[in-house]
């Protein structure tokens, strides 16, 4: 915009030169955001008993829509050699790393949302109004007079989301109880999901440490509400969101400190512009101290959502208490998010400055992978072992970004497209693995003898996730499908071969070593050989263990979007292990940011 003239005559204003807006290449994210948009929308007006289908139906073919959309971007932007495009006056940067990255997160949603969506492995006490379109007892869903009785546990139930629904009541009161027994369902995890793979999507095509915050913040909120909405354990689900929530404040506000002191030092908030005036200043022999700074800042932001030690210390507790599908799409999806933009801030706006920098991330890569893997090794709880295993992967996927060039970049990219599914498919097992029902006077014995019992405080009437690991000795030899799907995930956590596992982490290690970090690769070696003994504990208790006498889980049989989805999972990190060259071709031909 040019600067306004003053004369003696009317008031003159230059003409304005809107941006140019670039919606063909912005069109995945657009058809996400579109779609959780409209979610909101049928949360507010759909009759309740259509809001399932139409949330599932809505959240599943966006996301599919989007996929496709964004083959097609690819397709386009990368003919004949192409790096992308800048779009939104740098905004947002359309490069081939974002695509990768975009294509991998749209992948790894469609797979969680229909995780989230699984409907058979809760089941809670059937509501009157149900059972009276079901034609069961009197005309108000009484009792009559065989053994079944209104709202009671002996007359069977009906299947639920792991999904509290009420979310607004407090944990474990009557408003809470009522609305299981009423039959409500908390759809609003769809649009939100939506809204959060939306920001995920953006966060890495960030050309701007202003958009990037942005991008932050919309996918980071939608996840404080996911974490505290489990049916199951209310409690501790609400304090995983609180936990999580303020410290995911903490970390927003330095990365907006960051910011402020990168566009200090530079006089700018681009990446590419800041990359630019970092390296004038650094080869002119200038002062870099204000924008190192600023980088120790950002990086704390960004550090915290990657979940690597010292800002790992939500991890644990957040993954415990979400609920599971949660659990799962965050360790997944937001690992790959927020290594995408660590990546190109390192990358593109703060190259000149690897001198510096080097040495503080080569000792957070050691402190992750070290202290993670002994942490690993204590835990007994197999959703809080899953999150120490996720921080001493963080480690090692560190070592990617330490070895700064296109193998390390390639092999960083691999790294996140093979834990993503591992991780993915591991949590979606735990999922499965159910208690015994405890409730009491409930069992058919029971009821023959003593007759039905009164209606329990407690609406539900399976189990809930048996994630003790003294539980699962046995599951192996009793469920073997399931233990050897578990198991491959392990093996591949472990850097087996013939798992993706392995790969992945040779790749980085190769990375590594070749860049001159033999020394991080050694570390690397010993701490996997720690969190292996970790791994092979539970295929131990699985397969050669007892069965416990008394109180052993089950696994209950889930739907087809959950089955297909571990599916899925199970064939990925096998196959990634076997034919690895496909994914390490594409991750090789995306590692080039556009600068």
């Amino acid at each position: 915009m040019n600067p306004t003239t003053v004369t003696d005559g009317p008031l003159t204003l230059a003409a304005i030169d809107t941006p140019s807006i670039e919606y063909a290449s912005l069109s995945p994210m657009l058809i996400v955001f579109g779609a959780g948009v409209i979610g909101v929308l049928v949360e507010a007006f759909a009759p309740r008993r259509l809001r399932y289908p139409l949330q599932l139906s809505l959240s599943l073919g966006a996301l599919v829509i989007g996929f496709a959309a964004l083959v097609t971007v690819a397709v386009a932007q990368t003919r004949d050699g192409g790096n992308g495009e800048f779009a939104m006056s740098g905004a947002v940067v359309i490069d081939r790393p974002t695509l990768y990255l975009q294509g991998l997160l749209l992948i790894i949603a469609i797979v969680a949302v229909g995780f989230m969506a699984e409907r058979r492995l809760e089941r809670v006490v059937a509501p009157v109004t149900m059972r009276k379109l079901a034609g069961v007892g009197g005309p108000d869903g009484s009792s009559t007079g065989n053994g079944i009785t209104s709202g009671g546990p002996a007359g069977g139930g009906v299947d639920a989301d792991m999904f509290t629904p009420s979310g607004a009541s407090v944990p474990n009161t009557d408003a809470e109880f009522e609305a299981t027994r009423a039959g409500a369902v908390t759809t609003e995890v769809f649009p939100l999901a939506l809204l959060a793979v939306g920001g995920m999507m953006l966060f890495p095509a960030c050309g701007d440490l202003l958009t990037m915050f942005v991008a932050l913040e919309v996918f980071s909120l939608p996840l404080y509400l996911l974490c505290g909405l489990a049916r199951r354990r209310r409690l501790i689900s609400q304090e995983a969101s609180l936990k999580y929530f303020l410290l995911g404040a903490f970390s927003s506000a330095f990365f907006l400190f960051g910011s402020a002191f990168v566009y200090g030092a530079t006089g700018s908030l681009n990446l590419s512009t800041i990359g630019a005036s970092i390296s004038a200043a650094a080869d002119s022999g200038g002062d870099t101290t204000l924008a190192l700074i600023g980088l120790a800042l950002l990086a704390v932001g960004l550090l915290f959502k990657v979940g690597a030690v010292p800002f790992h210390s939500w991890i644990p507790d957040v993954y415990q208490g979400a609920p599971t599908p949660v659990t799962a799409f965050m360790a997944a999806a937001t690992k790959v998010a927020a290594f995408g933009a660590l990546l190109r801030v390192f990358f593109v706006g703060f190259e000149a400055l690897r001198d510096q920098w080097e040495p503080a991330l080569w000792a957070v890569a050691i402190a992750s992978m070290v202290i993670a893997s002994v942490m690993a090794v204590t835990q007994n709880d197999v959703k809080r072992m899953l999150a120490y295993s996720s921080i001493a992967h963080a480690g090692f996927i560190l070592l990617g970004l330490i070895a700064f060039d296109d193998a390390g970049l390639g092999a960083t990219l691999f790294y996140l497209a093979a834990y993503a599914f591992t991780t993915l498919g591991a949590f979606a097992t735990v999922a499965v693995i159910r208690e015994p029902d405890t409730d009491s006077g409930t069992s058919a014995r029971s009821v023959a003898i003593h007759g039905p019992a009164p209606a329990p405080r407690n609406p539900h009437l399976s189990g809930r996730e048996a994630t003790d690991l003294t539980q699962w000795s046995g599951l192996g030899r009793r469920y073997p499908l399931v233990g050897a799907m578990f198991a491959v995930y392990l093996l591949s956590f472990a850097g087996i071969p013939l798992t993706s596992g392995f790969i992945a982490k040779f790749d980085v290690f190769a990375a590594a070593a070749g860049s001159g970090g033999g020394v991080l690769v050694v570390i690397g070696v010993i701490s996997s050989a720690i969190a292996a003994y970790v791994y092979i504990r539970i295929i131990v208790a699985m397969f050669f263990d007892d069965v416990p006498t008394a109180g052993a889980p089950h696994v209950v049989k889930p739907s087809m979007l959950t089955t297909s989805g571990i599916a899925l999972c199970t064939l990925v990190t096998v196959a990634l292990g076997v034919f690895p060259q496909p994914l390490l071709d594409l991750a090789d031909s995306a590692a080039v940011f556009l600068r």
